[in-house]
């Protein structure tokens, strides 16, 4: 782990922030701000970020690689709930508000290098730069109707339908996210999707 400030790459990394869904439109005075808080961490497939239950938490804004939102039950059993790739973010601030653990945990997919700040920190910024603070907000809400959605997509299309829908909204995806994974976002068997790709019933341009 890295502050920003000090990391050897930090000129590319500045510019792969400024493409950030929610920190795209900061202010040059207002990105200086945020940077001295910063850190950059390298994760390896797997790595855990954040653990369900936990109650210290970070904003974390996604430069390269894939992560994912995870939930598991008292039987150990998980869903995982999304995905989210460079230019992305994630975030528990809404338990940090709330004062409640971490609901989830995140993980990453695959090879993933992140930009990470405390919670604490991070409010305290969007405090400081109200504009900032409305852009993330809208975010937040935008994520969570976005998870709210897909839970109820997993009641009400068939398993052809689940992987239709995901490959319309998140083509990009598509190929990155291992397989078993993608399954099991789906709320599918590994088996199952292998039968429906094989029988034709999705199709991707990475396919072709």
């Amino acid at each position: 782990m890295t502050l920003l400030v000090s990391h050897p790459q930090r000129e590319a990394i500045r510019k792969q922030l400024a493409r950030n869904i929610v920190l795209r439109t900061l202010k040059p005075r207002a990105f200086a701000d945020l940077e001295r808080f910063l850190h950059i961490s390298d994760y390896k497939k797997g790595d855990l970020l954040l653990r369900q239950g936990d109650h210290e938490m970070a904003q974390y804004f996604i430069l390269e690689g894939v992560l994912k939102r995870v939930v598991a039950n008292p039987e150990g059993k998980e869903m995982i709930l999304r995905f989210s790739k460079e230019d992305d973010m994630d975030t528990s601030y809404a338990a940090w508000r709330l004062r409640t653990p971490a609901p989830y945990s995140i993980r990453a997919v695959v090879k993933t290098r992140v930009a990470h700040l405390p919670m604490e920190a991070w409010v305290e910024f969007l405090d400081r730069h109200p504009i900032a603070r409305d852009d993330f907000e809208y975010e937040v809400m935008h994520l969570m109707s976005e998870v709210m959605a897909h839970t109820i997509t997993l009641h009400l299309l068939d398993a052809a339908g689940r992987v239709q829908r995901f490959l319309r909204k998140y083509p990009d995806l598509y190929g990155r996210v291992p397989m078993k994974e993608l399954a099991a976002h789906l709320n599918l068997s590994a088996e199952t999707l292998s039968r429906l790709k094989q029988r034709g019933k999705f199709k991707h341009a990475a396919d072709d």
